[in-house]
């Protein structure tokens, strides 16, 4: 039987460390690090992330602006509302919840926010920076995915790893990270040939591609370590992962379970990421 690999074991060690640096950061400067975040709309699951982040930063010592914008908000507003909060003294990280509205371009969006406060690392600069191994933030999950791999000493070196899924938020900031522990990385998504041949030979599996019990234990090699970055609402109300945890957990070495696994981790590290921005400022 796999170990399991708890997300909620490392992020409550990480917050821990995150409140102590807060604290002194306070002490030091005379104010707390302070994070806005936008939600436009009322998108039930952006509303349950929204109220989570608030109550993470209020945890550790993060100021939290919760700035709520009715769904009707136009693209040109929205942008309005971010130059302000790019000019503002006390905001050092500035989070659009996302999907927005049909009618505002996430893109445009994207690049208006600063570089410097842009705390989900989504801006072409510094998705840039993190393709030359030069960055100040990480996405944050695919952070909190590095955190958990430091935390339980698997040694991405020299390793074949394979990433399922080529989202600009997971897969592929996962796919550079991977490379830079020294990792071999195949990345994997839709139109991927033969691709249990592929995840059958991989060390390190990190499976986020939004389909339920996707990978199954016929894909896995013997003793891998499965990361499973999803998050699926089954029929009857349970939640599953993109792996089949009852079987693929007999053969794999060490396994994060939905939820609790991953999950925790991507807020812990947006905590990090609005702390090392107040710290650059």
């Amino acid at each position: 039987m796999a170990e399991l690999i708890s997300g909620k074991v490392v992020s409550a060690a990480c917050r821990e460390k995150i409140k102590r640096e807060v604290d002194a950061f306070k002490t030091e400067r005379g104010y707390a690090p302070g994070l806005a975040v936008i939600l436009v709309g009322n998108n039930p699951a952006s509303e349950v992330y929204v109220r989570n982040k608030h109550k993470a930063c209020l945890e550790v010592g993060i100021t939290s602006y919760q700035i709520e914008l009715p769904e009707e908000t136009t693209e040109e507003e929205l942008l309005k509302k971010i130059d302000e909060l790019n000019g503002d003294a006390c905001v050092h990280g500035i989070l659009v919840q996302l999907p927005l509205p049909k009618h505002i371009s996430e893109e445009r969006i994207i690049e208006a926010i600063s570089p410097k406060k842009d705390v989900d690392a989504f801006h072409p600069v510094n998705v840039g920076k993190i393709t030359v191994g030069n960055y100040q933030f990480l996405p944050c999950t695919p952070a909190g995915i590095i955190e958990l791999l430091d935390f339980y000493n698997v040694d991405v070196s020299g390793k074949s790893c394979a990433v399922i899924g080529r989202s600009n938020i997971v897969g592929k900031p996962m796919m550079l990270l991977l490379t830079e522990k020294n990792g071999t990385v195949t990345l994997c998504h839709s139109r991927t040939k033969n691709l249990s041949q592929i995840t059958k030979s991989a060390d390190i599996l990190v499976v986020a591609i939004g389909k339920p019990k996707f990978v199954t234990a016929d894909m896995v090699k013997d003793g891998a370590v499965v990361i499973d970055v999803g998050i699926n609402r089954l029929p009857d109300g349970k939640l599953s992962g993109d792996v089949d945890f009852e079987g693929v957990e007999k053969k794999a070495s060490m396994i994060t379970p939905v939820p609790g696994g991953v999950g925790p981790m991507t807020i812990t590290m947006l905590l990090r990421n609005t702390l090392t921005a107040a710290k650059q400022k």
